[in-house]
């Protein structure tokens, strides 16, 4: 009987047909050899019941080399109300975590480049604001929380979708109005969503997503539920007196609510220090504690969030900042050079790029090789490309789709409409 291996471990297709008995192709499953490429030692390159055990302790020392840790130092944090002592200054990881941040935020990255190429080819509807740049800030959350934590942020919300469940297609779907996106096509870039993940969008008015993370955070709290919300707004909605009415809020109710600006140095097109007399974002909060962290390395965003979380869930909470930037302008209709020089996005880029520290992680602890980061690149593109393509040809809303998800339980309610 044949057995054929469909995908090697970095998504390439394996044309390799082998000969194993339904026995030896059970030991194989129970093993979790499926994806990884065997040789036959029986009659006629059969797979044999030692071949299968000989490649399951293989895989066993290379499962376990994958989880060696590594003691990576980074950038002191800021903290405000906090002891500096209790502030971590560097992280422990392994290959397998590693490997991991560089697919998502790679698969980010080349995400927003394919939503920039559609946009400029006119198939995305309405606005678009990208993400690349800030790639850490989501990844460096995601790897310290579960869907069990809630998480709202603004209209710069694509990759958040991505690290929440959707597909690409799905992303990609939703900016080009496709009944495949999260919101069936009727949200376009700015409104993502995904309650089953606790992802509560992608919100277009500036600062409007920080009272709605507030109310998750008490919503946490009178399930018992042990989550956390986390309220994600940029530098240029700081100033917004709703944040410091739902931090009073919270810290009177000692809400579990994470609040966190992501300072990407630019409101719109205005330089922070123009728009802010007080730029300490994570002190904003006053009278609760903050933290400010260096939002280009997904491990500092990582132990920043663990403790914040911690902290949030038995004392209140939290305000924190992340120290990033954006490459693209604050939309795709903003060009982005005109209050910044081309050599100053190449500089950050070359200096503290997110996704390229990842990278250098994995090269220089010689993790993998070129050849497999090669190979990993090559499957995220393909996946992307094919992600593009399936959201061109997927279908548009239907029409009854026009009058629905208005009401919160729509019965037999439909909209008056107008006459014509």
């Amino acid at each position: 009987m044949l057995f054929v291996h469909r995908v090697a471990p970095h998504g390439r297709r394996l044309s390799t047909y082998l000969k194993a008995s339904p026995t030896v192709q059970r030991l194989i499953r129970e093993h979790g050899l499926s994806e990884v490429p065997l040789k036959g030692s029986g009659p006629k390159g059969t797979v044999t019941p030692s071949d299968v055990q000989a490649a399951a302790m293989a895989k066993q020392m290379v499962d376990e080399a994958a989880l060696l840790p590594i003691s990576i130092d980074f950038k002191p944090m800021v903290g405000h109300l906090l002891e500096t002592s209790s502030l971590p200054t560097s992280a422990t990881t392994n290959k397998k975590e590693l490997v991991e941040y560089y697919k998502k935020m790679y698969t980010m990255r080349r995400m927003e480049i394919a939503a920039d190429v559609l946009y400029k080819g006119k198939f995305v509807k309405g606005f678009c604001h990208l993400y690349d740049g800030q790639e850490a800030v989501g990844m460096g959350i995601e790897a310290a929380t579960t869907f069990a934590d809630s998480i709202v942020t603004s209209y710069r919300d694509h990759t958040y979708q991505f690290t929440r469940g959707s597909s690409v297609a799905q992303v990609l779907g939703e900016l080009l109005g496709k009944y495949i996106g999260p919101a069936k096509g009727k949200g376009g870039s700015m409104h993502m969503y995904s309650a089953k993940n606790n992802f509560y969008g992608g919100n277009g008015i500036v600062g409007a997503q920080v009272p709605i993370g507030a109310g998750l955070g008490f919503a946490h709290k009178y399930r018992g539920d042990g989550g956390v919300a986390f309220t994600l707004y940029g530098d240029g909605a700081a100033n917004q007196g709703q944040i410091f009415e739902v931090v009073n809020m919270a810290a009177l109710w000692q809400l579990p609510v994470i609040f966190v600006c992501e300072n990407n140095q630019y409101g719109m097109g205005t330089a922070t220090h123009r728009g802010s007399f007080d730029t300490e974002y994570h002190a904003r909060g006053q009278y609760i504690p903050g933290i400010k962290v260096d939002g280009m390395n997904v491990l500092a965003v990582r132990e920043a969030v663990k403790l914040a979380k911690a902290h949030a869930l038995e004392h209140g909470p939290v305000m924190m900042e992340m120290d990033t930037y954006r490459y693209h302008g604050h939309s795709m209709s903003d060009p982005g050079i005109t209050y910044r020089t081309r050599d100053e996005v190449s500089g950050v880029r070359s200096a503290r790029d997110p996704v390229q520290l990842v990278k250098n992680w994995l090269t220089q602890y010689e993790l993998v090789t070129s050849e497999e980061i090669k190979s990993i690149e090559q499957a995220v593109k393909k996946e992307v490309e094919e992600g593009v393509e399936a959201a061109k040809a997927a279908a548009l809303p239907p029409h009854d789709e026009l009058v629905r998800d208005i009401y919160f339980q729509q019965g037999g309610l439909e909209p008056r409409m107008c006459n014509l």
